[in-house]
């Protein structure tokens, strides 16, 4: 079943702009959802009422025009109601639900896949940390909005590209190095004056140890204090995203793949060429606000030292010859100022910015049991993505980091994501891929085979809780694709959360394994193919799906 509603949506939307009956420029968000009154149809969409606004028109009048292009030529709709402001509801047939969990029984773990991105380059760039201390929690979701963000667009079709840049040059690196030096005195006996702005965490003298140990009693020879506590920061963060779940598939090092290399000089030199560069007070700007920035950006100091602007200019333009067709930027929340600026440089030479797509992951508060986790009380100390690792575990991260819009602020309760209980959301999820592959392991014990799905009469699936399970995992490559056209991974989380309800309250209410052998088979093939959709999504959000729990 290629033929999806999303897609026949898409297509009636474009024939009817082409027919000049819709004007539309953009190719709107799809989104599909089931209404929660059961009379009002299977699935619903509210897309005519979203563009009702560009188009300057009733939305009731749009979803007309909308019907009128559909082509159903799968045969899976069974009919099409406006309803209330402009909804299009969609009644389906029976066949399209049982063809469903056949589909579900042949591709398996490929369930979900589609082919929107035809195989076009990706590259999503995220975390991102300076390798000047550890990890904290803001990176954590950053990490896992990023991990998951580049999941969904692999199954979506695209050719992705994780990458991670490491901001190794700079005063920040110069000012670890010259904090790892200062507290290798101390160790030495020595009375050190610590500046203000110095790193002063303890990771700090952990890297001094090391340094001891490695340089002074093993006599290796190492680079300058700066190479040296940027590698041993680094190495730490790799170990922390490692065990997070993260690879990348490449780490770009500003130093050695923009600076020694000449890329950063050769980027502003192509400006000057273009005439979008000026010289006041000894330092060379870049005419930003010819391209809508807010003021003109410095690139080179009066001192000759490039500013860190510099290397963001001639890194985006190194991603945009790479070929990417979308570059995805998951950024701080503060660095919305890096927006414009960055968007500059693209246009500056000449690539299409709308191809920059810049994701902001707002703060995350830490609590337990509804109380705020106060910060480390000395200097220099903050919680980690480790720490919360150490005591949650990473699927409870990852999961809880993608509850929510990345957007938008999130409340992490460390006690809610320890807690074993319908409570704790991920572990609601998880128990209910478990609690599957127990019925499973129960059909064996009992000598009850699964069967194939292709020899099952679905007809006997007629209970209200049974077509509504059959909807939702109906829904599962539709969210994929609205996730991915929207970069929003928390959608996967939302679906999980209510294909998992939906699952609880069917095996609380009913036996899967019956004395009727035909009812059984199609509940066992209905449950399997929950269990597969579950585990499915789990993947895409990098989170196990446990057998036993």
């Amino acid at each position: 079943m290629k033929e999806t509603l999303s897609n026949i949506l898409y297509n009636a939307l474009t024939e009817a702009k082409e027919k000049g009956e819709l004007k539309i420029k953009d190719e709107p968000l799809i989104v599909l959802e089931i209404p929660k009154d059961e009379t009002k149809g299977d699935i619903a969409t509210t897309m005519a009422m979203a563009i009702a606004s560009a188009e300057k028109r009733n939305p009731r009048d749009i979803a007309q025009i909308i019907i009128k292009h559909i082509k159903d030529e799968a045969g899976i709709i069974d009919k099409i109601d406006v309803a209330g402001p402009g909804f299009i509801n969609f009644f389906l047939k029976d066949g399209y639900y049982h063809q469903l969990l056949k589909q579900i029984d042949k591709q398996g773990k490929d369930y979900g896949r589609i082919d929107i991105g035809k195989g076009e380059k990706v590259q999503v760039e995220f975390v991102s940390a300076n390798p000047t201390g550890p990890l904290h929690v803001g990176h954590g979701r950053g990490a896992a909005v990023g991990d998951a963000l580049a999941n969904i667009l692999k199954a979506a079709g695209y050719d992705v590209v994780k990458e991670y840049y490491i901001n190794d040059a700079g005063r920040q690196v110069y000012i670890l190095g010259e904090s790892v030096r200062l507290r290798l005195d101390e160790l030495h006996g020595k009375k050190v004056d610590f500046p203000d702005d110095y790193y002063k965490g303890e990771y700090v003298k952990e890297i001094a140890k090391d340094y001891i140990a490695k340089v002074e009693e093993k006599g290796i020879l190492l680079g300058t204090f700066q190479e040296f506590a940027c590698e041993a920061m680094l190495k730490d963060i790799k170990k922390d995203l490692k065990d997070f779940g993260i690879e990348f598939n490449r780490w770009f090092s500003e130093n050695k793949e923009l600076h020694d290399k000449g890329l950063a000089l050769t980027a502003i030199h192509e400006l000057e060429k273009k005439g979008f560069i000026f010289v006041e007070d000894g330092a060379k700007w870049f005419r930003t606000t010819q391209f809508g920035d807010d003021k003109d950006r410095v690139l080179i100091k009066a001192d000759g030292q490039l500013t860190y602007f510099a290397s963001d200019v001639a890194y985006h333009k190194e991603k945009a010859e790479r070929g990417f067709s979308t570059i995805i930027n998951v950024w701080g929340a503060d660095h919305h100022g890096y927006e414009a600026r960055v968007r500059a440089a693209l246009k500056a030479f000449d690539y299409n910015d709308r191809n920059l797509k810049i994701i902001f992951i707002q703060l995350v508060k830490l609590l337990r049991g509804g109380v705020p986790v106060p910060m480390g009380k000395r200097e220099g100390e903050f919680v980690t993505l480790r720490q919360v690792m150490d005591e949650v575990g990473s699927d409870a991260a990852r999961f809880f980091f993608l509850m929510r819009r990345s957007d938008s602020h999130l409340d992490f309760d460390l006690e809610l994501a320890k807690k074993q209980s319908s409570e704790n959301p991920v572990y609601y999820v998880q128990y209910a891929h478990a609690r599957l592959c127990s019925v499973e392991r129960q059909a064996v014990e009992r000598a009850v085979k699964i069967p194939v799905a292709d020899s099952v009469d679905f007809g006997l699936l007629k209970l209200p809780e049974e077509r509504n399970i059959m909807k939702q995992i109906a829904l599962y490559p539709i969210t994929i694709e609205g996730a991915a056209r929207a970069l929003e991974p928390h959608r996967i989380t939302f679906y999980l959360q209510n294909l998992a309800g939906l699952l609880h309250n069917y095996y609380f209410h009913h036996r899967i394994i019956t004395d009727d052998k035909a009812l059984t088979d199609a509940r066992l093939v209905l449950v399997k193919g929950v269990r597969q959709v579950i585990k499915n999504a789990l993947d895409i959000l990098g989170i196990k799906a446990p057998e036993k729990m």
